[in-house]
Formats: C-alpha cells, sequence, structure tokens
C-alpha cells in the first residue's frame, strides 16, 4: 500500500473539504462538487497523531491544571535548613527541599544545597 507524504489526497483541490467516495470511479466534495478519480485516493493510507491536547480542545474541556501568569515565571521556592554535612565543604547545614519525581509508591527525592559553597546534590529516599 502506497504511504502519502501528506494528506491532501483527502481533500478538495478547489476548497480544502473532505471528500467523500460517492462511487467505484471517483470522490466528491460534498461543498462545491468538485470530482477525483478514485484511482488517485483508493489503496493510499495517511497517518495522525492525537494528543491529549487535541481531544481536550475538540470535547472543550479545561486542563486540570491551570497555570496562574507567566509560564516561564519563576517561582520561588522556600526552603528549610537541615543538619547534613555538606559533601563538598563540610559545612554542617544544608538547604533542601523535596519533590515526588517517580511513581507514587516510590519515595520523594531531596535536593540539597549548600548555604556556604554553594555545591547541589540530590538524594532519592
Amino acid at each position: 500500500m502506497e504511504v502519502s507524504q501528506g494528506p491532501d489526497f483527502l481533500f478538495c483541490d478547489l476548497c480544502g473539504n473532505l471528500l467523500s467516495l460517492v462511487s467505484a470511479k471517483y470522490a466528491k466534495c460534498s461543498l462545491c462538487g468538485f470530482k477525483k478519480k478514485a484511482e488517485k485516493i483508493v489503496g493510499r493510507e495517511t497517518c495522525y497523531t492525537v494528543t491529549a491536547a487535541d481531544i481536550r480542545r475538540e470535547l472543550g474541556i479545561e486542563p486540570f491544571v491551570q497555570l496562574a501568569g507567566n509560564v516561564n515565571e519563576k517561582v520561588e521556592v522556600h526552603r528549610k535548613l537541615v543538619k547534613e554535612t555538606c559533601t563538598k565543604c563540610g559545612h554542617d547545614e544544608q538547604y533542601y527541599v523535596t519533590r515526588q519525581l517517580r511513581s507514587a509508591d516510590e519515595g520523594q527525592t531531596v535536593f540539597y544545597e549548600c548555604p556556604n559553597c554553594g555545591h547541589s546534590y540530590s538524594e532519592n529516599n
């Protein structure tokens, strides 16, 4: 079966409407009446991808999470100090913040940053 480089063979050359195969000889545009020979359509296939965003847009469903403001806006993270020794300079306190990056049945990832030297690293618990 021949694979098309584009889906244009399915659409009207004049108005862009989707063609309907009305007989074994030709396909017809229901909007303007344009006809295309069936031999140019039959036996060809096209592929496309439907994303979750496409489905939400088609059904008029809003995303689960609404982002307020600018998406590229930096969010200030409030970090706490913990008694943890820096692996680089040996300072005895570290800033830390936790995030759930893996599946829910696995532990959180802890991100550490030394206030003394700025060295940062993470641990998966």
